[in-house]
């Protein structure tokens, strides 16, 4: 078993079809009508057999309902959607804050690694991450200066 396609729920299919090819530079796997719905997905550059379906939160693939309910947890930037993982951290962030792309938390140094947070246009949250090695357990896990002593 392997890992093939995870889902990103968005606010606008073509703004995130923008944000995720132009911003961070993934290729478009798939993007065609089923139907009423588009099956939009994109991935890295380089792992083909990754891909991050786009799905609009909106009937039919929910209840009006729960389709409203996802809007508003979306749009209030409190659904975290993936990690990804870059060898240089801070030069990845600048070079995507060229992009445009707006990061919540810059570069910081955390015991797994360095670490930005961003959000994509309909304010999902992502994890931007240099991993280390090792854990370095010298790091407090919350705002990256060195742990304290109990």
């Amino acid at each position: 078993m392997s890992f093939a396609i995870g889902t990103v729920w968005v606010l606008d299919q073509d703004s995130a079809h923008d944000f995720y090819t132009t911003k961070l530079g993934f290729e478009v796997r798939h993007d065609v009508l089923m139907g009423p719905q588009r099956w939009l997905t994109v991935g890295p550059p380089g792992q083909p057999d990754i891909e991050l379906a786009l799905m609009l939160a909106a009937p039919p693939a929910l209840d009006p309902e729960s389709a409203g309910h996802l809007r508003a947890l979306i749009a209030k930037g409190v659904l975290g959607a993936a990690a990804f993982h870059t060898d240089d951290c801070r030069a990845t962030h600048r070079e995507l804050s060229a992009r445009g792309v707006s990061f919540v938390q810059d570069p910081t140094d955390r015991p797994y690694g360095t670490e930005a947070l961003f959000r994509d246009d309909s304010g999902n949250w992502f994890s931007l991450t240099q991993p280390r090695a090792e854990l370095d357990r010298s790091l407090d896990w919350h705002n990256g200066a060195a742990a304290s002593s109990p």
